[in-house]
């Protein structure tokens, strides 16, 4: 039975400049990230909700500010299209999104069907992919308004990874692992930046709390014996794929932490530049990380500030619901 109340609907009615590009793909990409939806060219509605009007007032103004011009509205008709039309849009965008996180857990699930892959590997990027669907199952469901019915097929789906991984190696190796680099020198490039730094943190916070720190010139480095080197060429810890060191240290220890994760997401969008994860928070930690550098040239002074600011952040994100 349809529902016969007349909706009320919030529109944003947006002109942007030109120029530059880029401007133009964020606010594309804000909109979509709010679960908004074009209904006309330059015209994108949500229903009306104090989350709705607050998420659009925020796009408004960085429109405004990037010499744009907006408004916004609040509707109850919409002028071509009825309620049902408007609802049966926003279904359909939400069912791409469900279809395409569908397909992506398939893909994990023939991966771990593959006898080719070792272990632990396989156990490791799992563990990882597994918490990313889920944090995006979350985002998509966040947004999904009218309740999609391609939901409980993108919830099902990823329960039976979950069910799936438990047969999964655990997590016996771990400390065996860690052990085994305990009293080692650490060796990495001189003038650390961001990955270097909450690299170092992360291995003094949680694999060798006395751990030591060697800096070198070239990017290429013959390791002498007790030696370890991290991001740089030919390292036992460096950038693997799309990964930064971080993330590469995170999966080589198999450290369990949904903190680190999200600090290590923070740490790739500002090391890659590649927006993978399109944390909020990298342009403010990456002026932080910019203002450390600026202010101390030892590389050790460097690490023990970036450290105050790391383990703040890390405690933010435990405590995070």
């Amino acid at each position: 039975m349809k529902d016969s109340t007349n909706k009320t609907w919030l529109l944003l009615i947006h002109q942007l400049p030109p120029k530059p590009d880029y401007f133009r793909v964020k606010i594309w990409r804000r909109l979509q990230q709010v679960g908004s939806i074009a209904i006309k060219q330059s015209v994108y509605a949500l229903p009306q909700s104090d989350q709705a009007y607050e998420d659009f007032s925020w796009i408004l103004k960085e429109i405004v500010e990037g010499g744009g011009d907006a408004s916004l509205a609040k509707v109850q008709f919409i002028e071509g299209l009825t309620d049902d039309q408007v609802v049966f849009l926003f279904r359909e965008a939400r069912k791409a999104d469900y279809e395409k996180i569908i397909e992506e857990i398939n893909a994990v699930k023939n991966e771990l069907d593959d006898d080719d892959k070792a272990a632990n590997e396989t156990t490791t990027r799992t563990r990882n992919q597994m918490g990313k669907l889920q944090k995006r199952l979350d985002e998509i469901i966040a947004i999904d308004f009218f309740s999609t019915p391609e939901r409980i097929g993108a919830e099902n789906a990823l329960s039976g990874l979950l069910s799936r991984s438990k047969s999964l190696p655990g997590k016996a190796s771990d400390q065996k692992a860690i052990k085994q680099f305990l009293g080692k020198l650490w060796v990495t490039r001189s003038n650390v930046f961001v990955d270097r730094i909450a690299s170092a943190w992360l291995i003094t916070r949680f694999i060798d709390k006395n751990a030591k720190f060697k800096f070198v010139d070239s990017k290429k480095y013959n390791p002498q014996k007790n030696e370890i080197r991290f991001d740089m060429v030919e390292a036992e810890f460096t950038h693997q794929g799309d990964r930064c060191t971080f993330e590469a240290i995170l999966d080589g220890f198999r450290i369990k932490d949904k903190a680190l994760y999200e600090i290590g997401e923070i740490v790739h969008d500002i090391d890659l530049k590649d927006r993978k994860f399109e944390r909020a928070e990298a342009d403010g930690m990456n002026v932080m990380f910019s203002g450390i550098v600026a202010a101390h040239q030892n590389d050790n002074d460097r690490i023990e500030v970036g450290a105050k600011l790391l383990d703040d952040l890390y405690t933010y994100f435990k405590g995070k619901p």
